[in-house]
């Protein structure tokens, strides 16, 4: 059997504040397999942007193990994580994050551009098809409503075919029409690219597309429901 796209053990993870240790998770296990979406619910300041930045070994346990296809993040070279950020996992942020002076379709090639694909474009222009904003393609954020634009990100981050798909409040910003486009192009994005997905959000209409939705609470797993 493969390994679970990503698995976190016994996971966490303290910052200092003031000079005081100051405990954001506390032993959080869980595992992710190719093709499943995973919700984590909470209150603000319950830890999820916190994990998801430890899954797209963005920042590292303090404590325990995080493993993307069986391979511990902390023990990985820096240019080793700088591939597999670009290369195996995809991210999609509330405030979209599209840089202004790029259009649609040079906002989703960049990533193929940095990680040095070939036919970067012809891609870029398939993901954009496949959000159904083809005829955008030259169109630059500001000329973008929030919908269009998150369905841009989220072709963004889907551009190289990530294994690991991390969601920060995808529809925190949006209506509930254009959030449910964003919805249910995560749903294919499982479907379609076998991407595993963690979304963080406080939705439970957002969560109700996961298979698995854990529920956290001062940085502790308070329950897990599949």
């Amino acid at each position: 059997m493969p390994p679970p796209r990503l698995e976190l053990r016994r996971v966490s993870k303290t910052y200092q504040n003031g000079g005081r240790p100051l405990e954001v998770l506390h032993d959080i296990s869980l595992q992710l397999n190719a093709g499943t979406i995973t919700a984590l619910l909470g209150r603000s300041g319950c830890g999820k942007s916190t994990l998801l930045n430890l899954a797209g070994a963005m920042d590292f346990p303090t404590t325990g193990e995080v493993l993307i296809d069986g391979r511990s993040t902390s023990s990985l070279p820096e240019r080793d994580l700088t591939a597999l950020r670009r290369r195996r996992i995809g991210f999609i942020f509330q405030f979209f994050q599209l840089l202004p002076t790029l259009t649609a379709l040079e906002n989703i090639e960049l990533p193929l551009l940095l990680a040095r694909r070939a036919s970067t474009a012809a891609t870029a222009l398939d993901r954009l098809r496949w959000v159904g904003l083809e005829d955008k393609a030259s169109a630059f954020p500001y000329q973008l409503s929030g919908g269009q634009m998150q369905r841009v990100a989220i072709a963004r981050a889907l551009v190289h075919s990530p294994d690991l798909l991390l969601a920060d409040e995808p529809t925190g910003n949006l209506d509930t029409a254009s959030g449910d486009q964003v919805l249910e192009l995560l749903r294919e994005s499982a479907a379609r690219f076998g991407a595993a997905v963690l979304m963080a959000t406080h939705s439970e209409e957002a969560a109700a597309i996961a298979s698995n939705r854990i529920h956290l609470r001062d940085g502790r797993i308070q329950s897990i429901a599949c």
